[in-house]
């Protein structure tokens, strides 16, 4: 290898590496985030009992009705919706799920993930992140709400991991030459983007499995093999 070629691999790597630890860093951000809104809650929950019950002394059902809205709204904000079996994989995936929700993204999601993997919990949650950061972003450029949508689907399938995220898309997706599967080119123009999709094949490359990534008009799919 030479000289130059050595220089932009080191810092190519060197990339690659402060991405991974800035992604991490919003993972546990996000999961922070989530976990404190259900601390809160439950911290709040003896007020809410008193408020509840001041109403109904009062005979004031139509406060009740309101107040209870308002309770179910805050708990569908915190709600834990996927319990996969792997408490890591569960938390990247509730937290990005419910940042999926908040943006008005209709999300159909089923996990089951082994609670013993090959893979590091590390790797398996910048694959999980990434993708569904990629399917969060895609839909946010639908300006309708009602045409977003993100479907995951994680299980164990002949023996291996398999991991489905598509997700409704506006505009096209640009091809381009990787070594490693099908290459999509990001659209957006924040640095770092597209470390993201190399990162996701790094890393799979170096487990000995398999990326398949499909766009069509309204929709894109990447669907990830890793063997347990």
């Amino acid at each position: 290898m030479g000289l130059i070629s050595w220089l932009l691999a080191t810092i190519i790597d060197k990339r690659i590496a402060q991405f991974q630890n800035g992604l991490m860093t919003t993972h546990i951000t996000e999961v922070e985030h989530i976990y404190g809104q259900m601390r809160a809650w439950r911290h709040d929950y003896h007020n809410h009992m008193q408020a509840l019950k001041a109403h109904l002394h009062l005979h004031q059902y139509a406060e009740i009705d309101a107040y209870l809205d308002k309770l179910t709204m805050d708990l569908t904000q915190v709600d834990v919706i996927i319990k996969s079996g792997n408490v890591m994989a569960d938390a990247i995936l509730n937290s990005k799920i419910s940042i999926a929700r908040t943006r008005e993204i209709k999300v159909n999601a089923k996990a089951i993930v082994p609670e013993k993997l090959a893979i590091s919990e590390i790797d398996l949650c910048v694959i999980i992140g990434n993708l569904l950061d990629n399917a969060v972003e895609a839909n946010a450029q639908i300006a309708d709400p009602a045409a977003r949508w993100l479907r995951v689907y994680i299980d164990v399938l002949k023996g291996q991991l398999y991991i489905s995220v598509s997700n409704a898309r506006a505009g096209e997706v640009r091809h381009g030459a990787g070594h490693f599967g099908k290459t999509f080119l990001t659209t957006k123009k924040e640095a770092g983007h597209g470390f993201g999709l190399v990162r996701i094949d790094g890393i799979v490359e170096r487990y000995g499995g398999f990326v398949n990534r499909q766009a069509e008009e309204g929709a894109f799919a990447t669907e990830v093999m890793l063997p347990l």
